[in-house]
Formats: C-alpha cells, sequence, structure tokens
C-alpha cells in the first residue's frame, strides 16, 4: 500500500461534516499538520440540508439527558469541555447572526452556508489540507496509520474517523466508519434508523391517508418517554416532530400511545357536549379542540352519524378514552432513507470519553454520529458532533 510518494501527516481526519470539521481546525490550531479527506465533492453536505437550509445548530438545554447511548454517562465529558456557548462563541467571531426557536432550538438567521464556511475558514486559518472527491479504499496501521485512496496514500500516527451514520444514503452516507471499526476489532452496539417516520397498519392507514398533511399537537408516548411536539399524518403512517422523537426509542412490533388533546379530558369535553343538549355532530364538536378534517374522520370512525345528544355516554367515554390515549402500533418506520440520524454505532466502551481515542489503539479516534451516542431532535446532535470532534482535535 505504501510507497515513496505516500504524503505524512500528523493527522488525518476522515470525513469533512460537522464532527470531521470541527476536529481538523482543532487539532490544526494546536500546530499539527492535519489533513482532511472526504469522498464528497462539497464539505458539510448534510449541515447545508439541515433545519431547512438554516442549520438548528445547537439547542441551549444541551445535557447528557438530551441523548440516547447504551451508556448514557459516556457524552457528558466532551459535551463539558465544549458547550452550546463556545460554539456561540465561534458564531460571533464570525458575525453570523442566530436566532431561538421553540425549546432552545438555535438557527442561522441568514443560511445553514455561513456554518459551513465558518467551519471551511476556521481550518484554513489552522492550515488544515482539505482535499474533497477522494475515496478511501483501504486503511491499514502497523508503525503508523496508513490510508490508501484514488488520488494517492497517506500516513500519519493519528486517524480520525468522522463519516457519519447510515441515515440518508441519497447525501452520501456509507457504513464506512462501522466497516473500519469492525476491521481493527471494535464492536458496533445495535444499528438502525432514528428522528424518522412511522408506517402504520392497514386499519390506522385507511383513516391516515386521506388526512395527508393535517397537523396537530400531541403527546406521544412510548413507556416512560413521551414528547409533546406537533404530530404530522401522511399517506403512509406519521411523521412531525413529536413522531421523529419517539421513533428514536420505538422497537418493531411495540405500540406507541397518542394524546391527541393534552390539554383537556376528551371523554369530559364530550359528555358535557352532550349534557348541554348540543344538537351538533360530534365531528363538528370536535372540530372545537382538534383539526377539523381530523375531529370529522375519528368522530365518523368510531361513533353514529347522530347529533352528540343522541350518542350512549359508553360511546362518548370510549372516544375520549382514545383521544387522550390512541394506542398506535407502527408496521415499520420509513428507513434510513428518511432517518434524520442512525442510532447505535461503535460502542463506547472501546472509547476515552475524554478523548474519543480507542483504549487499545493508540492514536485512532472515533466522533460523531457513527458513534453510539444519538441526541434528540433539535440541534442536539450538531452539539455532539461539536463536542466530540473538538475533544478529538484536542488530543490527536
Amino acid at each position: 500500500m505504501t510507497s515513496e510518494r505516500t504524503e505524512r501527516f500528523d493527522v488525518i481526519v476522515i470525513g469533512a461534516g460537522a464532527a470531521g470539521m470541527m476536529c481538523a481546525m482543532t487539532a490544526g490550531a494546536r500546530g499539527r499538520r492535519v489533513l482532511l479527506l472526504d469522498h464528497a465533492n462539497e464539505a458539510g453536505k448534510k449541515i447545508l440540508i439541515s433545519g431547512g437550509g438554516r442549520c438548528n445548530f445547537t439547542n441551549i438545554h444541551c445535557r447528557a439527558e438530551n441523548f440516547i447511548s447504551q451508556n448514557r454517562h459516556f457524552c457528558k465529558s466532551a459535551l463539558a469541555r465544549y458547550t452550546s456557548d463556545d460554539f456561540l462563541q465561534l458564531l460571533t467571531k464570525h458575525r453570523i447572526t442566530w436566532h431561538e426557536k421553540t425549546l432552545g432550538q438555535l438557527f442561522c438567521d441568514n443560511s445553514a452556508k455561513d456554518v459551513v464556511a465558518m467551519l471551511l475558514a476556521e481550518c484554513r486559518a489552522a492550515n488544515v489540507d482539505v482535499r474533497l472527491a477522494h475515496n478511501v479504499t483501504d486503511i491499514s496501521r502497523a508503525d503508523t496509520y496508513r490510508v490508501a485512496s484514488d488520488k494517492g496514500d497517506f500516513a500519519a500516527p493519528s486517524l480520525v474517523l468522522a463519516t457519519g451514520g447510515l441515515s440518508i444514503p441519497k447525501m452520501g452516507a456509507t457504513d464506512f466508519t462501522h466497516r473500519i471499526a469492525r476491521k481493527f476489532g471494535l464492536t458496533l452496539s445495535d444499528v438502525r434508523p432514528g428522528l424518522v417516520p412511522l408506517k402504520v397498519g392497514s386499519d390506522d392507514l385507511e383513516l391516515m391517508q386521506p388526512l395527508s398533511g393535517v397537523a396537530t399537537e400531541c403527546i406521544a408516548r412510548h413507556g416512560k418517554t413521551s414528547f409533546r411536539e406537533a404530530m404530522l399524518l401522511t399517506h403512509r403512517g406519521l411523521s412531525g416532530p413529536a413522531i421523529l422523537q419517539i421513533s428514536s426509542y420505538w422497537r418493531e412490533g411495540e405500540t406507541i400511545s397518542l394524546d391527541l388533546l393534552p390539554d383537556t379530558d376528551a371523554a369530559a369535553f364530550l359528555m358535557e357536549a352532550k349534557k348541554a343538549g348540543q344538537k351538533a355532530k360530534p365531528g363538528n364538536v370536535l372540530g372545537r379542540v382538534l383539526p377539523a378534517r381530523l375531529a370529522t374522520a375519528l368522530a365518523a370512525r368510531e361513533l353514529p352519524d347522530r347529533p352528540i345528544g343522541e350518542i350512549a355516554d359508553r360511546d362518548l367515554m370510549r372516544l375520549g378514552n382514545q383521544l387522550n390515549g390512541w394506542q398506535v402500533k407502527p408496521s415499520g418506520s420509513e428507513g434510513y432513507a428518511k432517518a434524520e440520524v442512525t442510532l447505535g454505532g461503535v460502542d463506547t466502551k472501546h472509547l476515552s470519553s475524554q478523548t474519543m481515542e480507542a483504549k487499545d489503539l493508540s492514536g485512532l479516534f472515533l466522533i460523531g454520529e457513527a458513534v453510539d451516542v444519538t441526541g434528540w431532535l433539535g440541534g442536539y446532535n450538531f452539539q455532539w458532533a461539536w463536542a466530540s470532534g473538538h475533544a478529538a482535535g484536542m488530543a490527536a
């Protein structure tokens, strides 16, 4: 694999995404000679499409409880040493303005392109050698790490794998880091799509398909975990922030619960309407507290087509209880094509939580989405990219 033409560096970072660029610029700023490689022809492709093009780059409420991992403590060290405030200082340095949306989510005022330009500017300032459109064909380790590509061979005592997970393959996502980790004897925790829309079976689908595009606030629950955000009905099932959040906790064959009226006792509401002697149809009554199309469809599915005053109490109670605890058993998820993240990854038992270096492989670092640390929707995964990239960049 090696030849006289092998170029030598102090650090090679593979993957020019959020974590990889942060790592490269951090290591370069320490005076390390850094090579940043990526198979894509453009850096930060996932950054560019995030947040509707405005990049939900962090969350001000970021803490370990917002992450999923077999070791829920692993992320604490990196997150504590590179915080959302640290990233905001970087934005300020580059005069990038931002705003807060709901639940502590921070977005660029202008464009996600500003974040990519900032990271590349920091890489240039740190003399990072950025080479795009390089396909890595082999990685080996002897006295140093050696990387072969279709455009030349490289070597360095420190190698950082930052190529992300399997989500959104049309953006170039691959299992590259997972494969290399296995090659070096590192194991993976259960890998599956996360923050992903859910498909439903025939009974629920019959209701949902005609309502595709209807959104409503709900509380989505799975076990003891719950999220209160918007839910979106689709032609294949369920999406929207509440569903994406709960999807990361759901497993095949399990049921989720949806409270469509979080602040209302739905059964009491319907009974009160009946006692008031109202002649309106149940769908019209529910339309006061739910989107009209959804209210009409649910009432039509569960109740006879009569004025609410003529409907049996038990039927109204049954519908009310369903509205506050609709049990849905998804038939599956939309998979990696629609998943925002990859759950699971390289098992954290192999890594130092302070440096992200493999415990038994000196000089090998793994960061970002490829590691078994996955954040909630809302900027948490970007903060993990910045934090884990910074931790490795300070040590590589």
